[in-house]
């Protein structure tokens, strides 16, 4: 049974399910879907669209160097089945996959917190372009909030020094 990544996507593709495009230099496609067939048709790059995998790799929301990757590469080798190997082999694939999400959650997690530097100077930004909305009185601004207030408008200030 091999299951193989749809060209376009990059998920399984189960035997029996998705279609196949031979090209005339017997060059396999395989599609998990009509969506992934149509847009191979229409010559997308599965890089530019942003549901695939291949995007969130190039656009580095996912993995891209880890030694958890290497395992899941194609070996051509034939090997003589083994008992005692097979089960060591997927004792070993479910300590991989610990391993990988344990990984892939710390990799997600560093690179929200590099985000949220980010968005705090956005939101300070927008608190400081749209302060004459609020309401006076309601509520008073912690000290965080009027030094990140504090930090936007020199942000301002600098941004429209380099515009002039």
């Amino acid at each position: 049974v091999k299951i193989e990544p749809c060209y376009v996507c990059g998920s399984p593709c189960y035997p029996g399910h998705g279609t196949m495009f031979v090209r005339n230099d017997a060059k396999c496609f395989r599609f998990c879907r009509s969506k992934c067939s149509k847009n191979f048709k229409m010559k997308r790059n599965p890089r530019k669209l942003k549901w695939t995998k291949a995007f969130r790799k190039a656009a580095g929301k996912e993995m891209t160097v880890d030694s958890t990757l290497a395992f899941e590469k194609r070996r051509h080798v034939p090997v003589v089945y083994d008992r005692d190997l097979v089960q060591a082999t997927v004792a070993g694939m479910k300590r991989i996959a610990e391993v990988k999400a344990r990984r892939e959650r710390a990799f997600f997690k560093a690179r929200m917190a590099a985000a949220k530097d980010g968005q705090m100077t956005n939101d300070s930004l927008e608190i400081t372009r749209s302060g004459h909305l609020l309401t006076p009185g309601i509520q008073q601004p912690s000290e965080e909030t009027k030094r990140a207030m504090s930090a936007s408008q020199v942000l301002l200030a600098a941004r429209a020094e380099k515009k002039r």
